[in-house]
């Protein structure tokens, strides 16, 4: 039995950073492309201010670590109330939620929150479905890492 599970074992490990890169449909080349309907309000910038991903835009939130992480933390970013109360609510970042939110926000909150007051500051919506997905593969690139390795921060890397 041992001999045949550690083989098991030490396979798995050696795939796992292939299946972590593999929790999103899109192609993250692509949503680089369309990373342009982005960039006049966001950037994606590294910890150490290096842009991978846009301009210095400041309009919206930096989106490095956006995926795995709860929605509304960046400190210095001033978000709406309705994004806020979602991620007070539980809102994290993922596959799904990302390509809903990027489709219709107000629309998306209103639903997650069940209030049809809810407001979202972004406005612009992406208008296709493969584009959505394409831009959270974007994302996915430049996950939060595990809570473990941010000391159960989710906004350590931002």
């Amino acid at each position: 039995m041992i001999r045949t599970t550690l083989p098991l074992l030490a396979a798995l490990s050696l795939a796992a950073p292939a299946l972590a890169e593999g929790h999103v449909t899109g192609d993250a080349d692509a949503g680089a492309d369309a990373f342009s309907q982005c960039q006049t309000c966001h950037v994606i910038a590294d910890d150490d201010g290096n842009v991978l991903h846009g301009k210095k835009a400041k309009t919206g939130p930096n989106l490095f670590g956006v995926f795995g992480r709860q929605a509304g933390v960046v400190d210095g970013f001033r978000y709406g109330k309705s994004l806020v109360e979602a991620g007070e609510a539980g809102l994290v970042w993922d596959e799904e939620q990302l390509v809903a939110y990027l489709q219709d926000p107000k629309d998306f909150l209103r639903t997650y929150l069940d209030d049809k007051k809810a407001r979202s500051k972004m406005s612009f919506k992406v208008r296709k479905e493969e584009d959505a997905l394409n831009l959270t593969a974007l994302l996915g690139k430049y996950a939060t890492p595990s809570e473990d390795d941010a000391d159960g921060d989710p906004a350590a890397t931002n």
